[in-house]
């Protein structure tokens, strides 16, 4: 049975409120109070292990309480536990909520995502030179490691749970992110291959006009947005249930990393048509992914809440 650790602290005026939700709950399991242990904040520590499908109501009793605010809390995965009271308690008091993500975890790795450190836009240029590098050598494999390599979908993601919520900050963060880091991909991929024609390196059949992958890349149709919005589905499923190689399939299935090389590539052989094709291919996946994206997350939520209110669990906060 799925878990997680929630560790505490709160102030001793208000534990005693905090340990009736914990201890009124039969989701909640090995609670552990020591009064006066915590230091910074100051206040008694409280541990305790929360089945996963009770624990948005557990989490939203503590903070409704404003603990996160007065004292703190922290959230650890557990990889492993035998307990036989969780085995009894989650089908008897959880059913299908058992399979409920943890939204505080999601949005969590959402954020993780959406930090942008310098080795986001060096991820972005070096990805967008792997394509360029596919894109006048017609290699179909170098394309899927520049999209492997590309970090734009953090910043994807990040945007659509700014839009879920309200936050303009995020929202604002992530729209620049990916503006610089695409614009930073284009020019250098431009650079490069002004490089890679003034010595002739392309191959000759991209010399010749034959260009399978570009001509992918570049003419966006009713299929490129049928994908993007299939992964942009999928991509946040995979994040609420933390499913690693479902997401890496995201991945290698958008063009976007793709549609900037090939901008950069295309201008760079003054094959005007084809840049725009591709840049109209890059605005057109990062659009659906976002819209798709926040969609999905709402939806998500929408059909938990929905389960939860069914299903009506014992123990549960109103």
């Amino acid at each position: 049975m799925d878990m997680i650790h929630v560790r505490a602290v709160s102030p001793p005026d208000l534990t005693g409120e905090v340990v009736a939700l914990l201890a009124g709950d039969p989701c909640v399991l090995n609670l552990i109070v020591q009064p006066g242990a915590a230091r910074n904040p100051d206040g008694d520590a409280i541990a305790c292990d929360v089945l996963t499908g009770a624990a948005n109501d557990v989490l939203r009793g503590l903070r409704a309480m404003r603990l996160d605010r007065r004292g703190s809390i922290v959230i650890e995965p557990v990889d492993m536990a035998f307990s036989g009271r969780a085995v009894d308690a989650g089908p008897r008091n959880l059913g299908p909520l058992a399979h409920t993500p943890v939204w505080e975890q999601v949005e969590a790795r959402i954020r993780a995502e959406g930090t942008y450190a310098p080795s986001f836009f060096l991820y972005l240029v070096v990805a967008g030179l792997i394509g360029s590098v596919g894109i006048v050598t017609n290699s179909q494999i170098l394309i899927v490691a520049a999209m492997v390599v590309g970090p734009e979908y953090g910043a994807i993601v990040s945007v659509a749970l700014g839009i879920d919520q309200h936050d303009r900050t995020r929202i604002r963060r992530g729209l620049r992110a990916l503006s610089v880091g695409f614009v930073l991909a284009i020019v250098a991929t431009l650079l490069f291959s002004l490089l890679i024609r003034g010595f002739s390196l392309e191959s000759r059949a991209f010399r010749l006009g034959l260009r399978p992958v570009s001509n992918l890349i570049d003419t966006p149709d009713f299929f490129s947005v049928a994908v993007a919005t299939l992964a942009g589905i999928v991509g946040i499923v995979s994040l609420t249930e933390a499913r690693t190689s479902a997401l890496l399939g995201v991945f290698i299935s958008v063009t976007t990393i793709p549609a900037a090389a090939d901008v950069g590539v295309s201008v760079a052989f003054a094959s005007w048509s084809e840049a725009r094709g591709s840049f109209v291919q890059l605005l057109v996946n990062i659009v659906v992914l976002i819209v798709v994206g926040t969609a999905t997350l709402r939806c998500q939520r929408r059909i938990w809440r929905r389960v939860g209110l069914r299903r009506g669990r014992p123990g549960r906060r109103p």
